[in-house]
Formats: C-alpha cells, structure tokens, sequence
C-alpha cells in the first residue's frame, strides 16, 4: 500500500509539473510555445529533456502538429522561448525539426561551422540574460563542409578567416598521420566533435556573461552532433 501510494504521489507530481510547463492554446487544446509563466517554470533540466525528446520523435518519424496559425497568434503578444541552439548553416539540418520544435519556442542562430563569433555571443548572451532561455546548445553535424573546408584549409574571400577559426579543433584531434583531411571520414567525424566541443570552451571562455548564468545554475551549456543518416543528436558528456 504505502509503495502505491508513493507511485501515485509521484505520478501526480508528474502530472502538475507537465501542466506548468506546457502552453495551451484556449480555442483549440494544441500545444504551443512557451509564455512567459510558463517559461519561468522551466528549469535547464527540463528543457534538456524535452529537446531530447523532441529528437526522439523527429527521428522515428512521430512530430507533433506545427499549429501554425495559434502560434503565430500567440507570437504577436511578445516571445518566451526555451533554447538557443547554435548550428551550422548547412540545410539538410532544419533545426527546429531536428527537435520537434515550433514558433516561438528556441532562438536559432547559424553560422558555417557553428563557432561562436562576437555576435553568436552578444545573441546567447542576449537570450539567456534578457529573453530568459534555460539552454544553449551547440549543434555540430555530420560530414560537415563548413569542417571539411577547414581540414583542407581552403582560401576563399571571407570564408577562409572563417574556417581558420576551426583550426583549434583540427590540431586537438590525434592520430590519422598522412590523411588528416576531407577525404578521411573518420578524421572529419573527429573534427566536427571536438569543434563542438572546443566551442562550449569557448563559449564559457569568452563570455562571462553566459558563465555566471551557468555557474549559477539559471542556464546549461550542452553540445551535441547531428547524424544526417539517422536524425538523432548525440549529447557529448
């Protein structure tokens, strides 16, 4: 008895925090995004964890209806979302799809090669410390140009400044004597984890802004790889 009890107490806490967590729309029921009591009642843990789930049913096909025309409604009374995701620009990764997301519900920015420029920063920072986000994540992906330009250092107007920027990541990978360019697929795949991780560090290195947030723990910084052949984010630890 006392362990039913305990299972139906759990649940029922369940229950209550989905319910301060998810926005519906009065006239028809569907989720939308976040507003801004609900977004208050995220916590990083939270939102981390719908993201994820999110990707789940992106990739087994099971997304849930866009609800376009109540999101845009609700987006004209101002805008609460959960995450930042930085990612390339690359457009076989829709970002929000990748997370079974919709309006109103992460700020996206994108960049070749997902590094954190000064206005990737000064755009996170603005998220999590006015927009009130509870999650920044750094999105890599798989057979990237962006990282495989980088690895054969290509010359190329303003770009070629944009790829030396990735060189760190490049240099941090061991291994692959005589083929550490495009053509080594496995050495590309080593590239574009440790960019992404070598970006978290930069991130927390260069704003301390984001930091602070973090250290007191009001945001999490994660990073994850997407495969363009399955749909799933792997979260590197």
């Amino acid at each position: 008895m006392k362990t039913l009890s305990i299972a139906l107490a759990g649940a029922t806490a369940i229950s209550l925090f989905v319910a301060c967590t998810e926005n519906k729309d009065s006239a028809t029921g569907a989720s939308i995004q976040p507003d801004a009591e609900v977004q208050k009642a995220l916590t990083p843990d939270a939102v981390l964890q719908d993201l994820t789930k999110g990707n789940e049913q992106y990739a087994t096909g099971q997304v849930s209806a866009p609800n376009i025309a109540a999101r845009r409604a609700e987006a004209t009374k101002g805008q609460f979302p959960k995450a930042y995701i930085l990612s390339c620009v690359d457009s076989r990764v829709p970002v929000e799809q990748v997370f079974n997301q919709g309006i109103g519900d992460v700020f996206v920015g994108r960049v070749a090669g997902n590094i954190e420029t000064d206005e990737q920063l000064g755009s996170m920072e603005y998220a999590a410390a006015v927009a009130g986000i509870k999650v920044i994540m750094v999105l890599g992906h798989e057979s990237c140009g962006a990282v495989k330009g980088a690895c054969d250092a290509v010359k190329l107007g303003n770009l070629t400044t944009l790829l030396e920027q990735i060189d760190p990541a490049i240099a941090s990978v061991e291994g692959h004597d005589g083929e550490r360019n495009s053509k080594n697929k496995d050495f590309v795949a080593n590239v574009v984890e440790n960019n992404v991780a070598t970006t978290l560090t930069d991130i927390r290195k260069r704003s301390e802004v984001l930091s602070n947030l973090e250290k007191e723990g009001k945001i999490k910084i994660v990073g994850g790889v997407y495969s363009l052949q399955t749909g799933k984010v792997t979260f590197l630890n």
